[in-house]
This record gives structure tokens, sequence and C-alpha cells, in this order.
């Protein structure tokens, strides 16, 4: 029977000059994002040289000890300490479908094995352990244990040269209410985070507001202590959250970095 269906291929190859099997579809690859903290932006460098070729260097000022998330939901399937050599400290996330990705050099780990991540989920702080000369995350991505191009939110990553990655891991989907107190002055309204950029309206004392996304910018003494944080309320208008009234201390947890 195997030798008839052979010969009625072979038929169909000779008589049509091409012979079509049915694909098999590949399995999608997660979403991976920056494998950091929400609206923290970091160089990422790729070069010809890096073993594999594919893999990120990550590096961003004083990154010593800065936290490592995962790019992706998962289980860890690997943390593990090579010592003085290689990849040092690293941890690796099965993502299924055959993908995984690796955070090597770390300062120490966060997760265990067995352990499921998901986006956010800190497993390390960035160090220099192994091969490293000096503090930042190498990250890979990989396919049935090859090395692939990094793609983050479905984009590929720059080949080859540095470019300038900002996360959005993590980030909440939320806004939140404040009550503006100022002592009866109008709050300034700015295009920006900060008393450099131009004012482009007030609100009154007292009036509510929707915070949209927070972000740091110039530091401002107002009612509620001294802080660097400033609400976006509304496309390009921002009030200093000193000012304001959420009930939180710093960053509102589930309103998202601007």
């Amino acid at each position: 029977m195997a030798r008839r269906w052979f010969g009625l291929l072979a038929a169909v190859a000779l008589g049509l000059g091409v012979l079509v099997l049915p694909a098999t579809p590949a399995a999608a690859a997660p979403t991976f994002k920056v494998p950091f903290p929400c609206g923290q932006s970091w160089s990422g460098q790729t070069r010809t040289n890096h073993s594999p070729a594919y893999a990120v260097d990550f590096n961003r000022a004083d990154d010593l000890g800065d936290r490592v998330v995962a790019s992706a939901p998962g289980t860890v399937d690997r943390v593990t300490d090579l010592g003085g050599s290689s990849y040092g400290r690293y941890v690796r996330i099965n993502h299924g479908n055959g993908y995984t990705t690796y955070y090597a050099h770390l300062r120490d780990f966060n997760v265990s094995v067995g352990q499921t991540v998901g986006y956010g989920t800190v497993i390390g702080w960035v160090g220099s352990t192994g091969g490293s000369t000096g503090p930042h995350l190498h990250y890979e991505q990989r396919r049935d244990g090859a090395d692939i191009k990094v793609r983050f939110n479905g984009t590929l990553a720059l080949y080859w040269g540095t470019r300038t990655y900002t996360s959005n891991n993590g980030c909440a989907s939320g806004t939140a209410a404040g009550t503006v107190n100022t002592s009866g002055t109008p709050l300034t309204v700015r295009s920006g985070p900060g008393t450099g950029h131009a004012a482009v309206g007030t609100v009154a004392d007292g009036a509510r507001v929707t915070i949209r996304c927070q972000t740091s910018g110039t530091t401002v003494t107002g009612t509620y202590g001294t802080s660097s944080i400033w609400d976006r309320i509304g496309a390009g208008r921002y009030v200093a959250d000193a000012y304001v009234h959420t009930g939180h201390d710093g960053f509102i947890p589930h309103v998202p970095r601007c």
C-alpha cells in the first residue's frame, strides 16, 4: 500500500512539475516585552561578534541591582550559577511551543525552578557575574534551543547596533481619581512633566481630576510634601502630584507610567 501511494505522488509530481504538501503551521511566538519594569528606558546593543549572535546586551546608567522582569508569561525551568564563567548567574523561562528566554549575568535570583511567572514578575537583579566585564543584562530569545532574532511587542530589535527600548512590561491599564488641593490658588497645568514646560491652563482648587498615567519630572514642594511625580490628566496636560490628593504616597500602583 505504501508503494502505491508513493507511486501516485511521484506521478503527480511528474505530471505537474511540482508536488505541494500541506504545511504545518508554525506555533505562534509569545508577545515578548522588554525585560524591565514598565516605563523604564534601556540601551540595547546587538553586535556580530556576540555569542550567541542574536543576543541583546542591555545597559543604562547605574544599573547594578536594577530589577529584571520576565519578558512573557511562562515557567522558570533553569536557575543556574556558573560562577565566574560564561553566563554566571542566569535564569531560563520556558514559554511553551519551544520558546525560551535567557537572562544572564544576574547579581542574584528572585525565582525558583517550577515557578510560574507573568509579565512584570521580578526574576532577579542586574549584575556582572560570569564572564561579564561590567554590569548589564545579557538577554536571549530561543526557539527549540536555537538562537533567534529578538522581537519586542512583535517588532524586530535593531540588528546591528544600539537602540533605546522603552518597556511597557507589566504596565497597568487603570486610571485614578485625584483632588486638587492648593489652599485656594488655581493649579497650573503644564504641557509636560515639569515647571519648565509651557503653562496650558489651570485647574481650580478642590477640582477632581482623572490621572491617566504618571511620570517623573521637576521636583515640586506642595500641599502633600516634596515630589518629582507628575500626573497626566489629558493629552499634553500635566499637574504636579504634590498638589493632588490620591490616597497614595508615591506612584499609584495600578496607574501606568507615561
